[in-house]
């Protein structure tokens, strides 16, 4: 990774990859692809804690930590979160990752169910694929779009599916970051660019689009490695038309970073 050039398009942990990335050598070309909206509605937690107590979930899926903690700290600020952990108490919850694990346990809810690694759509469906859900209502906590392949499955099997909506993913205020990288990109000075997730491809391409550089960027991307953190962010590349040079397994920092290290000696 000596001297190699390396676009780190996370926003929350981006500064720390691009530390970790320095630290062996490369030199890290942040550029942030997106940000974390707020998009809790108290109104909406509070309705829906009513119609709760008299039509209880069968299940609740919690899909990631930001959307789980943001959930708990609308019923703090509403004084409902006894009320919220009694009704969990009753129900039976499913986690796809250890992100809302962790909320979860912090706050001394039980968990009946573990999706297993890689945290995809899929290992939730089979973590769950035991529990009758006929004509069951089901909840799903939201990350930051809808799960449109989530909810066909559930409702396929017969559940009745709630959505709440705890934030949503937008484009960064300062697109600023995008442009340069795409600058770099176009004049060649990038060896490789980590996704961590399925919307910065979406966000980074989107941004292209707007300037008129889509098809340059497909084709800059496929010329460099392509790192991704796991199967759901491989499927956005390909679909794009971009070709990941390896996929972390499992879909950590640690695997990615080693990964990566090894496609850039190559």
């Amino acid at each position: 990774m000596k001297a190699k050039t390396v676009a780190v398009l996370e926003t929350r942990t981006g500064e720390h990859l691009g530390n970790l990335i320095e630290r062996r050598g490369g030199v890290a070309l942040l550029a942030p692809a997106l940000e974390e909206v707020p998009d809790v509605d108290p109104a909406t937690v509070q309705s829906l804690l009513t119609s709760w107590r008299s039509t209880p979930f069968a299940l609740v899926i919690f899909q990631t930590g930001v959307g789980t903690r943001s959930l708990f700290q609308t019923t703090d600020a509403l004084g409902l979160t006894a009320e919220l952990t009694r009704l969990l108490a009753a129900t039976r919850v499913a986690v796809r990752g250890p992100k809302p694990t962790g909320e979860l346990n912090a706050r001394g809810v039980r968990i009946d169910v573990r999706a297993a690694a890689p945290f995809t759509t899929e290992t939730v469906l089979e973590a769950i694929a035991g529990v009758d859900l006929d004509r069951q209502p089901v909840l799903v906590q939201r990350y930051g779009a809808t799960n449109p392949v989530l909810r066909a499955a559930l409702e396929t099997r017969g559940a009745v599916v709630q959505e709440i909506a705890t934030y949503r993913w937008g484009l960064p205020a300062d697109l600023q970051p995008l442009r340069v990288l795409l600058d770099a990109l176009d004049a060649r000075r990038v060896d490789a660019v980590v996704f961590t997730s399925a919307v910065q491809v979406q966000n980074l391409y989107s941004v292209a689009l707007a300037d008129g550089r889509a098809s340059a960027l497909v084709a800059r991307l496929n010329e460099v490695c392509i790192a991704s953190i796991g199967p759901v962010c491989s499927r956005a590349l390909l679909a794009h038309g971009i070709k990941p040079a390896f996929e972390a397994s499992p879909p950590k920092l640690g695997p990615l970073l080693e990964g990566l290290e090894q496609a850039l000696s190559r």
